[in-house]
């Protein structure tokens, strides 16, 4: 076997991470980990990369101890964390040196290692990795990941944050690594990656839940990974969508020199109404976000916000509208309840509401037992459920949602969007943008962007009989195929 888990153990205090968990992995094998947020996953593939020491049980990586063989196992495998761990400020040709030296190795000797990936990026060797679009992320890191010629790659959540078709190019690379006889473990949220395994693992709270196929492993666990759809009430519907418009943006243009991120969209979105704001990494949807939210201003056109304007008036604007962004926005190292007192304070409230109301959300998202528990403590899915709720706590008219359920299992972005349908039916707008095609359907309306433009808008029903397509997934695929530029 090319990977062995016997019995291995690890807890954090009295978080029990891994409880007696026992796997194996073929040589050549992809093999995928899934499970929810804090299942273990990402501390079952520290042990195995030698980053951690397990408290009991034992595993070999290609035949080698993780503890008493570490430093040949690091020689023999590649590791893509949850997070991108390519250095921002360094060029793309200077990560790929940093990790080849790390490894002992130069590009050079391995370069025939990573052709195939990293020619595609490669006349952009001079860009500073941090202004790279997610999809080129993704191709830099696996490349780093590869330079020195691994037989294991552990991928953890590789592609949480990426647009569709770039996540579907990352998975054919992965099929083309299997075929030179790379073993691949990989965790990820989505699906249609879940289904590209061989065999995959299901972990919860620690233990293995189930090991087979894709297929068998999904209906064995249909609760977990296949939730029912989410039916709105109808209070909740599109029918409480009013004629008022609390976004109106007119030949919106953000230039960056000579480079057009935002070229000249048009659009509205009326009070009530979930709209979702797609388009592949790199389209200019985020860089729109910023100047709607207020924390950038357009190069020319006109728009207002909650009615105010995104050119003169972008302090007014943060002060009457939520926002939760990509990149999670708590504070970590603060309590759940002092985390929703200084934001309710940064909005405003007086002491009263802030006490009234802080009892009322602890008691809907059944925290009250945590309170006093640090956020970092927290699985991904509370602390976005969590992050949600405190970005509308003061009722704002129209809350922005930047990537808000990236990396979340389906049973807990169900019930994300169980909270998104309760904010709309009270009147608040939603502005969205996802890279789950699933959560499209569940939006109004929804724009797509291609190149700065917006090239479809409409509801998911119209854009799909528009572009003779399925489902959003094939929409979002057959446009965003299209684009021209890349970055």
């Amino acid at each position: 076997m090319s990977i062995e888990v016997s019995h291995v153990s690890k807890s954090y205090g009295r978080v029990k991470a891994l409880d007696d968990v026992s796997l194996t992995v073929k040589p050549g094998e992809l093999f995928g980990l899934i499970g929810p947020d804090g299942a273990g996953k990402t501390t079952l593939f520290r042990i195995l990369c030698t980053l951690l020491l397990a408290d009991s049980g034992t595993a070999s990586v290609d035949g080698y101890d993780v503890v008493r063989q570490m430093r040949e196992i690091r020689c023999r495998v590649g590791y893509m964390p949850g997070r991108f761990s390519l250095y921002q400020d360094l060029t793309v040709e200077e990560n790929l040196h940093f990790f080849a030296t790390l490894f002992g190795t130069t590009v050079e000797a391995g370069y025939d290692s990573v052709r195939a990936i990293y020619s595609q990026i490669e006349r952009f060797k001079d860009r500073k990795a941090g202004a790279l679009s997610g999809g080129m992320k993704q191709k830099l890191a696996l490349s780093c990941a590869l330079i020195h010629s691994p037989s294991v790659l552990f991928l953890d959540e590789p592609t949480t944050g990426v647009d569709p078709v770039s996540r579907k190019e990352f998975w054919d690379m992965l099929s083309m690594l299997k075929e030179r006889g790379i073993t691949i473990v990989a965790s990820t949220p989505y699906l249609d990656e879940v289904r590209r395994c061989e065999r995959i693992a299901f972990i919860d709270r620690g233990r293995i839940m189930g090991i087979d196929t894709p297929q068998t492993v999904l209906e064995q666990f249909a609760s977990v990974f296949n939730p029912p759809s989410i039916v709105r009430d109808e209070n909740q519907g599109p029918q409480t969508v009013s004629g008022e418009n609390v976004i109106e943006v007119e030949h919106l243009v953000k230039a960056f020199g000579t480079f057009r991120a935002v070229d000249d969209i048009s659009f509205s979105v009326k009070r009530g109404e979930i709209f979702g704001f797609l388009g592949a990494n790199g389209a200019g949807k985020t860089t729109a976000m910023h100047i709607l939210t207020g924390l950038n201003q357009p190069t020319s056109g006109r728009g207002t916000v909650a009615g105010y304007d995104i050119s003169t008036e972008h302090e007014e604007i943060k002060k009457h509208i939520g926002y939760m962004s990509q990149k999670f926005s708590l504070y970590e190292d603060l309590t759940v309840a002092e985390n929703i007192r200084l934001f309710a304070g940064i909005y405003g409230m007086r002491d009263d509401d802030i006490k009234t109301k802080t009892t009322e959300l602890l008691q809907r998202l059944k925290f009250e037992e945590h309170k006093d528990d640090l956020v970092a403590s927290l699985p991904l899915g509370w602390k976005q459920k969590l992050a949600f709720s405190v970005s509308i706590f003061h009722e704002p008219g129209v809350v922005f949602l930047d990537e808000p359920t990236g990396g979340v299992d389906p049973a807990t972005r169900r019930q994300f969007w169980e909270l998104i349908y309760e904010a709309a039916g009270r009147g608040i707008t939603v502005f969205v943008t996802t890279h789950y095609m699933d959560e499209a359907e569940y939006c109004d309306r929804i724009s797509i962007m291609v190149d700065g433009k917006i090239s479809a808008m409409g509801t998911p029903d119209d854009l799909k009989r528009q572009f003779d397509q399925p489902d959003m997934d094939h929409v979002f695929t057959y446009l965003a195929r299209k684009a021209k530029r890349e970055g």
